[in-house]
């Protein structure tokens, strides 16, 4: 294992950050696993820490295939962490919107463009990452339609969905579509809580990365079955939206198996107790996502079902 500093932020006030890369093998740059751009992903983190942990073993047990390297970078916003931060402490910026970077810009954008340059010429990218929401997924690999998507290869992960999403022009300045854009075939992975560690999501999430650097002859190491993936696209998902604002009692959780009409949530009243909506399920399906905050405001989306 090697460690490399891929960009160090300079700081009057306390230690340098330096953004450590740790790389395993020799040769051709096939594989790069991002984890935390946000301070508040720390199951990211956690994920990327065990990963770097399994690939220092395999390693020593001569599992990295000849001329193939991967590298792992745990997190990018070390200082966000720190102050407890989902934005970029010191600017409030988010760097997952600074895609593909600017060297001489500001901070945020500096630390982009210095890991794209760095990342850039992996064959697969692999990103850790969470939703704007605070909330739980079903297990997915997700990548952004660009023309270059390669949804075929997202399901040697093994988890049960591949989404195959339409980009808005605000998702342009992500990672996952700037490295399509350089010819990296990009795959984000949601892996279930973002602010806590979930160690069964954990255990599926390492397990998906470790399967498909086996499939990609990256490394050669045990694995377990994955399942058998099922692509999907933003016309499968609908959205339950609030109309009222209050304390969010929800009665079922993300994977549960709901039909048409059944009650997900009701919207309390924080003064008096009373119901001020009750959210239905709109189509028989799956729940996808769930908002899990103890508040939700009017006009804010708090379930996504994948519909039959």
């Amino acid at each position: 294992m090697k460690k490399d500093i891929l960009f160090t932020v300079p700081s009057y006030f306390r230690d340098d950050m330096n953004i450590m890369g740790y790389r395993f093998g020799k040769g051709e740059k096939s594989c790069v696993v991002l984890g935390a751009l946000r301070g508040d992903e720390v199951q990211q983190l956690y994920v990327c820490a065990r990963l770097v942990s399994f690939l220092r073993e395999v390693e020593r047990d001569g599992g990295i295939m000849p001329g193939k390297s991967v590298m792992v970078v745990p997190t990018a916003v070390g200082l966000s962490m720190n102050a407890g931060s989902r934005l970029w402490a010191p600017e409030n910026t988010d760097i997952n919107r600074c895609f593909p970077g600017d060297l001489n810009g500001s901070t945020t954008e500096r630390i982009a463009g210095a890991l794209f340059e760095k990342l850039k010429a992996y064959k697969y990218g692999v990103q850790l990452t969470s939703f704007y929401q605070k909330g739980s997924f079903v297990p997915h690999v997700r990548m952004m339609e660009t023309g270059r998507q390669n949804p075929e290869l997202g399901c040697e992960f093994g988890l049960p969905y591949v989404y195959v999403r339409t980009p808005r022009i605000s998702d342009q300045t992500t990672l996952n579509y700037c490295w399509q854009q350089a010819d990296t075939q990009a795959y984000s992975l949601y892996a279930g809580k973002t602010q806590e560690i979930d160690e069964a999501a954990a255990d599926q999430t390492l397990r998906a990365i470790v399967r498909f650097l086996n499939g990609r002859g990256v490394i050669r190491s045990e694995q377990t079955p994955g399942q058998t993936a099922s692509v999907i696209t933003n016309e499968d998902i609908l959205t339950v939206t609030s109309k009222a604002s209050g304390l969010l009692r929800r009665v079922k959780h993300a994977g549960a198996h709901v039909r048409r009409g059944e009650q997900l949530a009701f919207i309390i009243n924080p003064l008096d107790g009373s119901v001020r909506e009750v959210l239905k399920t709109p189509a028989t399906g799956m729940l996808f996502f769930i908002q899990d905050g103890p508040f939700v405001t009017e006009h804010s989306p708090v379930f996504q079902v994948l519909s039959n």
